[in-house]
């Protein structure tokens, strides 16, 4: 009669990933590159390989805005330990214009990211107005303080009681 062997645990154990000593992430390790013409000369040689702007050009044609497209590159960077974060953050609107400057030459429509959403400006300030006329209406010209200990009484008033209340 033979004895059945159980696989091993092939799925990481919880907690594993805290077991790494300090450094041996690339993200602690000094970053490869330290000034910002560093990272753009790197950025610029990469975006000009093929591969890379058929990468771009797939990814704008998804809908997806230029800033996050930029924000994520540089993010690999620092996780790669290419590059510290700050540097990385200042690079950010060279990468944008590279990644601007492939969509235009192939002819791609694309959203920036930036873009201001006027009518959702106007209605969220006809919502915050509509908002204040209300408060003012319950008010009857209490002042925001009485109205405020009066909030904070009745929430109190809600609050459960007891040996055992989670706080």
């Amino acid at each position: 009669m033979a004895i059945r062997e159980e696989p091993p645990l092939v799925a990481p154990l919880p907690g594993m990933s805290m077991t790494h000593e300090v450094g041996a992430r690339p993200w602690q390790t000094p970053p490869k590159q330290t000034t910002v013409q560093e990272v753009i000369a790197h950025y610029i040689e990469r975006m000009q390989d093929d591969s890379i702007t058929e990468q771009i050009v797939n990814i704008l044609q998804a809908d997806i805005p230029v800033t996050t497209l930029a924000n994520t590159i540089q993010l690999a960077g620092v996780m790669e330990g290419r590059h510290s974060i700050d540097v990385g953050v200042l690079v950010i609107p060279v990468l944008m214009e590279m990644i601007m400057l492939i969509a235009d030459a192939e002819g791609i429509e694309y959203t920036t990211g930036m873009e201001r959403d006027k009518e959702a400006e106007v209605r969220d300030s006809r919502i915050l107005a509509g908002i204040s006329k209300a408060r003012k209406e319950l008010t009857d010209g209490k002042d925001e303080e009485e109205i405020q200990v009066q909030e904070t009484e009745e929430e109190l008033a809600e609050m459960p009681k007891g040996l055992m209340v989670r706080r």
